[in-house]
């Protein structure tokens, strides 16, 4: 038997609130990735899903990772606390990349009551032939800049809230 980490109790919590969204038909679990970097100790959990009525090209991620791991694991006593990061992502597409982002950012602002640091990233398929409605993927991230650990676990529930009001908002733009 062992002692569950800090990354493990707050996985099973989020993976928990996500497939409850799931098995109410609320949203769609596109994939979800468990990855452990063994050379260096860290654990990645990267959850994908989007809405149910929503297509394909619209989605969130929420990505928690953690970098003590091994620290937590060997009970080194260095200072630092055990936690783990998340980042929010979102994927949408956009044409109009100059009116739709700033129209992003301010929507998700005031659902997230400008606490996240919120970074986009365009990019696009380059084509030779001119294409004047180019479609940019727009890659949208939430980073909250600080750890969370068990004592953050009740909110999860309100994280998740949040991204899927954040999801509702992005999918009618």
């Amino acid at each position: 038997m062992f002692d569950p980490t800090v990354y493990d109790n707050i996985k099973v919590v989020l993976e928990g609130e996500i497939y409850d969204l799931d098995l109410s038909g609320i949203v769609n679990i596109l994939d979800r990735q468990d990855l452990v970097n063994l050379a260096i100790m860290t654990r990645k959990y990267i959850i994908r899903f989007g809405l149910m009525e929503s297509t394909k090209d619209k989605f969130a991620e929420i990505h928690l990772f953690s970098e003590d791991l091994s620290k937590e694991i060997m009970e080194l006593k260095d200072g630092i606390t055990p936690g783990c990061d998340i980042i929010i992502k979102f994927i949408i597409q956009v044409t109009e990349p100059i009116v739709e982002c700033k129209m992003i950012e301010d929507r998700l602002n005031r659902i997230w009551d400008y606490r996240p640091k919120i970074l986009q990233v365009l990019s696009y398929e380059y084509k030779e032939e001119k294409n004047e409605h180019s479609i940019f993927n727009n890659e949208i991230s939430l980073n909250f800049g600080r750890k969370i650990d068990e004592d953050n676990i009740s909110d999860i529930h309100n994280l998740v809230n949040y991204t899927l009001r954040s999801l509702k908002v992005l999918n009618d733009i």
